[in-house]
C-alpha cells in the first residue's frame, strides 16, 4: 500500500498506525496539493462471512473518523485483500463513495494495489 501511495503522489507526512494506537491505520498528505488520505486496512479472512464482516467493520471505522470540511481536502479509503475488496466494490454505493470521497483499494497476494474511485464503482455497478 505504501509503495502505491508514494508512486501516486501521496508521500508527505506518511504515518502508519502502530498496533496499540487508536485512529486511522494510514494517514498521508499529497505531495502537490493540500489534501490528505485516511485509509483503514483489513486483512484476509478465512471464510466468506468473515469477509463481509471485515468490510462492514472497516467501513464503520472509516466513516466514524471522517471530517466534514472541504470535501476535496480529505480522501478516505478502505484497503482490503482482493477477496474482500470484491465485496466492497459490489456493496458500496457509488453515490456514497462520491459524496464521502471514499476509495476502495484492492490488494492482491503479491502486494499489487488497484484503486477504485466512485467513477469506477459506477461503471462496475451498472
Amino acid at each position: 500500500m505504501r509503495d502505491w501511495l508514494f508512486r501516486n503522489g501521496w508521500g508527505r507526512n506518511y504515518k502508519e498506525k502502530e498496533t496499540h494506537e487508536k485512529g486511522v491505520d494510514i494517514q498521508v498528505k499529497n505531495n502537490k496539493w493540500p489534501g490528505f488520505f485516511f485509509i483503514e486496512t483489513k486483512g484476509e479472512s478465512k471464510n466468506r462471512a468473515g469477509g463481509e464482516v471485515a468490510f462492514i467493520y472497516g467501513l464503520g471505522q472509516i466513516v466514524s473518523r471522517m471530517k466534514i470540511v472541504d470535501r476535496y481536502a480529505y480522501n478516505y479509503g478502505l484497503a482490503l485483500p482482493e477477496s474482500i475488496a470484491k465485496i466492497a466494490i459490489r456493496r458500496t454505493p457509488w453515490r456514497l463513495s462520491r459524496e464521502l470521497c471514499l476509495h476502495i483499494f484492492s490488494v492482491n497476494r503479491n502486494g499489487k494495489v488497484k484503486r477504485y474511485s466512485w467513477q469506477d464503482l459506477k461503471k462496475i455497478q451498472k
